[in-house]
């Protein structure tokens, strides 16, 4: 049988293999982690934040956090579980960066009026997507990364319990009151 360190595609989990060889230094086996998983990690990330440029900025973050776990790293649960637990919490801090920054901002600016869209000048399919968006942007964080995490990433609920470090049942629970303020939020395309 091969060794997962040595041949880390022989694995059925081969981020396990490459923490090892990361925990010596091995840039190669990095490398090859962040290239599996870059992709998924900067999509939830933007999906969370609504910026491309703030999903790759952060998405090195959690890479160099994941860089510098490597020597505490346990495999006690799925890579992926444990990847998007640093993901979400550099995602949260952010949120909670910027929602202190635009309360100390508001104290000093005036109230800036937003403009109105114009439907007409936008596809309707465009227009939906901005909606879904702008509607999981605006639900509370736990809701939103359950709804990520569930809706785009595909993860079974019990992953999204242990990246939430919750229960099955609460996830289930945060899950359906997020769909159900989606729904109301989006009624008027569900027409």
């Amino acid at each position: 049988m091969l060794n997962p360190s040595t041949h880390p595609l022989e694995s059925p989990e081969p981020e396990i293999g490459w923490m090892a060889r990361i925990r010596e230094g091995d840039m190669e086996a990095f490398r090859l982690l962040v290239e599996m998983h870059q992709a998924r990690v900067i999509g939830t990330i933007n999906k969370m934040l609504g910026s491309d440029a703030e999903a790759e900025d952060l998405a090195q973050q959690v890479f160099i956090r994941v860089w510098k776990s490597a020597p505490r790293y346990q495999p006690t649960a799925k890579f992926t579980t444990w990847l998007f637990r640093i993901t979400r919490n550099l995602v949260f801090n952010e949120l909670r960066r910027k929602r202190h920054f635009a309360d100390q901002s508001e104290e000093r600016a005036e109230p800036i009026e937003r403009a109105e869209r114009e439907p007409d000048r936008v596809l309707l399919e465009g227009e939906l997507q901005r909606a879904i968006q702008e509607a999981i942007n605006q639900l509370p964080e736990s809701q939103r990364i359950a709804i990520i995490l569930r809706r785009f990433e595909e993860m079974p609920y019990e992953e999204i319990a242990k990246v939430m470090g919750t229960s099955v049942a609460a996830v289930k629970s945060i899950l359906f009151r997020a769909r159900a303020e989606l729904r109301e939020r989006l009624e008027k395309y569900l027409a």
